[in-house]
């Protein structure tokens, strides 16, 4: 149904005395106003206008629903004038199928009402298939009764301001997502500190073997498994710095297979071709960013087969040479030995126009709300460009995509020198070591592991039950503050900086399952300070407060 119709409603009846309305001669006696100004007169301004701004003009007759447009059809829209752009049909099918109803509705109530301006945002059709953001600013032409005439409206592309004004939305929710995953990574921190610590307790203070050690055991490698997702929380809210580490990435892959599995479903095969070398294929890269740039591919290649299909993982050792044509990312890299990790699938593919925008920031093919927030090849663009590397997508449209990720290949790190059985004893020592620390088991577990270490240990959950500690021993010595750096009433920095004046000698060791970039700027400890992250085992611990006492 034409939108002139679906608009005019009832008004139908009223066409004739539109018409007749504007063929009759004026009364001498009467003063035309604004409404009564000649159609063609306004069209004109309008147009002069419009000229200035590259807006694009259109003029509907509502009566007949005729349509003009006097500007921009071409230039702007991208259509060229025909008998089908002279309807208000063709305005009408342009419309993104979201829009058209609200348009319709706020129009006809714009047209019934006594107003003779609109203003209204909606997505029209360009010819090459994509959608622009207008807003249109109309001036509604009346008779001496008041009843619509004409329709003429100034369309302005705001698509560039609509993107910015999302990207702004989306990054807003990233970083408030960011937040929030970086609290929750910082308090399950001091859970499992606390899970690791008493682990390692049970197997160590009561020396347990059999059964129960590897009950004991299998719950300190899931809370193991579990501190590695928290320092995942912490990248993606980025209050985890990069933490480069020569990694096997047959191995990373291998043990993603469980994941990749969930992920994909069961209408989905994963196929792997993995170059079996006898040192393996090494990279230095940070192997928490890698899974999730990984992971981040096998999500996008599963949404781009819905009804099914294979995901191909490939490894290759490839070396570039000085003056080798080699593939398309030969010329973003220098020479050298590279492993290269493809990731392919068999969908729908992409255009030229999806590819030359496929790493911009906030570019995303995904049009359902809150699916795809752009962010994850841009990401992994960066994180690979910073690691030496280069990532470039293959794709034809309905032939599938094969995502190329190059990270320079390093030899295979030695391997870790042998052990005797009870060479894992922890350092011991006599000092005395004030705990500071909110967490009660985090507290206790430190306090515990440090006295059965020799250590004369005090504590205390704040800064001022701290200070008064200090206050009743009279002077006494401590040699070490055991401190974390986010807490109530009293950060741990601005303790230790109290501290540093009522005794100098102090050393401090700062503890948070925060790090640096999210605290306060006067609550960051300076770089030559000593800092163990939680979640940390008794063995970190006592190897961190010997560190700092034997400086």
């Amino acid at each position: 149904m034409r939108l002139a119709a679906e608009i005019q409603g009832d008004e139908a009846s009223q066409q004739n005395h539109y018409r007749g309305a504007m063929d009759a001669p004026h009364q001498s006696h009467e003063t035309p106003s604004d409404s009564s100004s000649r159609p063609d007169e306004i069209s004109q301004h309008l147009a002069r206008a419009a000229q200035a701004t590259n807006d694009a003009v259109r003029v509907w007759t509502v009566a007949t629903g005729a349509l003009s447009w006097p500007q921009g059809l071409d230039s702007l829209l991208g259509y060229t004038p025909s008998p089908s752009t002279d309807e208000i049909g063709f305005w009408q099918k342009q419309l993104h199928p979201q829009d058209r109803a609200r348009a319709a509705a706020s129009i006809r109530d714009a047209l019934a009402a006594d107003g003779n301006h609109w203003t209204g945002e909606y997505r029209f059709r360009h010819l090459d298939g994509s959608y622009l953001d207008l807003l249109e600013r109309a001036y509604i032409v009346r008779d001496r009764l008041g009843r619509p005439v004409q329709w003429v409206g100034s369309l302005m592309n705001i698509t560039a301001r609509k993107q910015l004004q999302d990207q702004l939305v989306r990054s807003q929710k990233m970083e408030a997502f960011g937040q929030l995953a970086g609290g929750v990574a910082h308090d399950f921190n001091n859970f499992l500190t606390t899970i690791l610590g008493y682990s390692d307790l049970l197997l160590d203070e009561l020396e347990m073997n059999g059964e129960i050690a590897g009950h004991i055991r299998e719950i300190r490698g899931a809370a193991g498994r579990a501190s590695a997702l928290t320092g995942q929380l912490l990248a993606f809210s980025r209050k985890h710095p990069l933490a480069p580490a020569v990694v096997d990435v047959n191995l990373l892959l291998t043990n993603l297979e469980r994941s990749l599995l969930r992920l994909l479903g069961e209408n989905i095969s994963v196929q792997c071709d993995f170059e079996r070398g006898k040192n393996g294929m090494h990279t230095k890269v940070d192997p928490g960013q890698l899974t999730q740039i990984i992971l981040n591919l096998v999500v996008n290649a599963r949404d781009a087969m819905p009804g099914g299909g294979c995901l191909g993982l490939e490894t290759t050792s490839i070396t570039i040479e000085p003056t080798q044509d080699h593939e398309g990312a030969a010329e973003e890299l220098p020479a050298g030995d590279y492993v290269r990790i493809c990731v392919t699938d068999n969908g729908s593919g992409m255009t030229d126009e999806v590819k030359q925008h496929l790493f911009e920031p906030f570019f995303t093919t995904k049009s359902e709300e809150g699916h795809g927030s752009g962010l994850g090849l841009a990401t992994s663009y960066g994180i690979v460009r910073q690691s030496g590397g280069h990532i470039c997508v293959e794709s034809e449209l309905g032939h599938g995509t094969t995502v190329k990720i190059f990270l320079p290949r390093v030899p295979a790190p030695a391997p870790p020198s042998y052990k005797k059985p009870g060479a894992n004893k922890l350092p011991t020592g006599t000092e005395t070591i004030l705990v500071l620390e909110d967490d009660i088991s985090v507290r206790h577990l430190s306090v515990r592991v440090l006295r059965s270490l020799g250590y004369d240990v005090l504590e205390a959950a704040n800064g001022d039950d701290a200070q008064q500690l200090i206050g009743r021993r009279a002077g006494k010595k401590i040699d070490l503050l055991l401190t974390d750096m986010v807490m109530p009433q009293m950060s741990g920095r601005c303790f230790a900086d109290w501290m540093n004046k009522t005794s100098p000698g102090t050393k401090v060791i700062f503890i948070s399952g925060y790090l640096q970039e999210s605290l306060h700027p006067g609550d960051r400890r300076d770089q030559e300070m000593f800092f163990l992250p939680k979640p940390f085992d008794p063995e970190q611990l006592a190897a961190k407060i010997r560190e700092a006492l034997d400086l």
